[in-house]
């Protein structure tokens, strides 16, 4: 597989596709999963809670969020790859965090619904053949193919996942 050009996306997108190195996004996607779950790994319900500043998303929230916003990410990828022409709408990350209940959750639960959902992703990402990567639909009043719904979703998890290292977790030691 090669790396999304820049017109297969939005622009806003760009820094989620940078972070991703080389072009076997499979792979990728397949070492996040056990890297993710290597990290919470062992951290408490406190941690679960920690925000690193006021008004910033807790830790549960973070895990939920990258959970939710894949599932659209996958959702959208599926739509596309079947040549669905359907415009799908954008969604509002607050709303969503707003309203998961995340916090009601334990930590080790929303570990382990990432872990599924990322293994659903990878196995449709997986199923795709070589000339679906390349087929275009609206997001968000933005084209995006398939290709680049799998770079976007590394990536973000990716981004979430440097900001969890860096700004939550150095706060709090290792259980």
């Amino acid at each position: 597989m090669k790396r999304p050009e820049a017109t297969e996306y939005a622009d806003y997108y760009a820094n989620y596709i940078s972070k991703v190195p080389g072009s076997d996004v499979l792979s990728v996607l397949e070492s996040q999963r056990l890297q993710m779950l290597q990290l919470f790994a062992g951290r408490s319900e406190r941690d679960g809670s920690f925000r690193y500043a006021p008004g910033k998303w807790t830790v549960k929230e973070v895990l939920g969020h990258i959970t939710d916003t894949e599932r659209i990410f996958a959702y959208r990828a599926l739509r596309f790859a079947r040549a669905d022409q359907t415009p799908l709408p954008g969604f509002e990350q607050e709303d969503y965090v707003r309203s998961g209940g995340f916090g009601e959750r334990t930590l080790a639960d929303l570990a382990e619904e990432f872990g599924a959902v990322r293994s659903a992703s990878v196995s449709l990402f997986h199923s795709f053949k070589e000339g679906v990567w390349a087929r275009r639909g609206v997001a968000n009043e933005k084209e995006v193919t398939v290709r680049a719904l799998a770079f976007i979703t590394a990536g973000h998890q990716m981004h979430h996942r440097v900001i969890l290292e860096e700004r939550y977790f150095p706060a709090i030691p290792r259980a």
